[in-house]
């Protein structure tokens, strides 16, 4: 009988992951708590795109609400469920499926941020893995709809980066990479908090700065004073990462020594650094904006204490200090609240 799999929200990440699992043959319910998303996918499929017509599909989904999955006390048990919320609602959504996780079941965190300890919190860690989803970019722009802004991973990026929080390889670590492979290339990696670490500094790097400016991808990396901040935002969260002794991945191209140099002011490494995002710009869809510049322009709550704010909250803890991470954070969260508009001014003369 094949594993029993369900996605625990079906937005950009979820709904790209679980539509290709399903049409890859594969038992997936997805759950989300958003009504018209979930009533959209069950009368006419999840549309998902790309930048070819080669990644357009309209694939038919087993789609449900959140208020009925108590109906799955009826049903065979989970064998592998996908927490792929917002970083702010991990708990409740892995004690949402706790109860029906099989004695062998487990929980893949397939998020931004660090969720891994908060899940097992709640399951255990022999029932948590965790999922890197690097350089995939989407975005769930209207219900059922959903497109990504980069090109596909294939032969030349592993987008997903699966790993067990102890660093070895497993069936089960391989089992999830063979399913998301569905979507994209993915391998199984040794070194999950490195991964993990790594993606944040990404994440820290471009997401609240473009929540903070309102601008796209391309015009942060565009332009010379937002990529200044960015390469500076990255230079600390690197050194935050080395001195809680994670072992870091290269990162777009980027060596991590180089970054956090290139943010420190050494000359040559920013010149290479500065080279290597104007050209990331290139390759990307004008469109393209990190997942909390849409959770501003849709009003949402961002992830910004999960990734900015966690940034300047570890380095305090270990004695390193991310005074910019700390700004970019509080920044933010005025913007969120309401009490200034995105505008690129907010960081002149940082």
């Amino acid at each position: 009988m094949s594993k029993r799999i369900v996605v625990v929200g079906a937005g950009a990440i979820g709904g790209i992951a679980g539509g290709y699992m399903t049409r890859a043959g594969h038992d997936v319910t997805l759950v989300d708590p958003w009504p018209e998303h979930v009533e959209t996918m069950r009368e006419k499929g999840v549309h998902l795109s790309g930048m070819t017509p080669q990644e357009e599909h309209t694939i038919n989904v087993n789609a449900i609400h959140v208020t009925e999955v108590q109906r799955f006390c009826k049903e065979r048990p989970v064998d592998i469920a996908f927490i792929c919320v917002k970083s702010y609602d991990t708990e409740w959504a892995t004690h949402l499926i706790k109860p029906y996780l099989a004695p062998g079941g487990y929980c893949v965190s397939l998020q931004n941020c660090i969720n891994e300890e908060r899940i097992a919190a709640i399951v255990g860690w022999g029932k948590t893995l965790g999922s890197i989803a690097s350089l995939i970019s989407a975005e769930l722009y209207a219900p059922g709809r959903i497109k990504r802004m980069v090109p596909l991973g294939g032969d030349k990026h592993s987008v997903f980066r699966v790993g067990e929080p102890h660093g070895r390889v497993t069936p089960r670590a391989e089992e999830v990479a063979a399913l998301l492979r569905s979507a994209d290339s993915a391998r199984v990696t040794t070194n999950l908090w490195g991964e993990r670490w790594s993606k944040l500094v990404i994440n820290s790097m471009r997401n609240g700065l473009c929540a903070a400016t309102g601008l796209s991808g391309n015009q942060r990396d565009s332009a010379d004073q937002p990529r200044w901040v960015s390469i500076r935002l990255g230079s600390q969260a690197v050194r935050v990462g080395q001195a809680l002794g994670y072992s870091l991945e290269k990162m777009l191209g980027m060596d991590p020594e180089m970054l956090a140099l290139a943010g420190e002011g050494n000359k040559d490494a920013l010149t290479g650094i500065e080279d290597i995002l104007r050209e990331g710009a290139k390759k990307r869809s004008d469109d393209q904006r990190p997942s909390m510049a849409q959770d501003i322009f849709k009003g949402r709550r961002t992830e910004t204490d999960f990734i900015n704010g966690y940034v300047a909250e570890r380095g305090a803890f270990i004695g390193v200090p991310a005074p910019l991470h700390a700004k970019i954070n509080e920044l933010v969260r005025r913007v969120e609240r309401g009490e200034t508009k995105p505008s690129a001014d907010l960081i002149s003369g940082w």
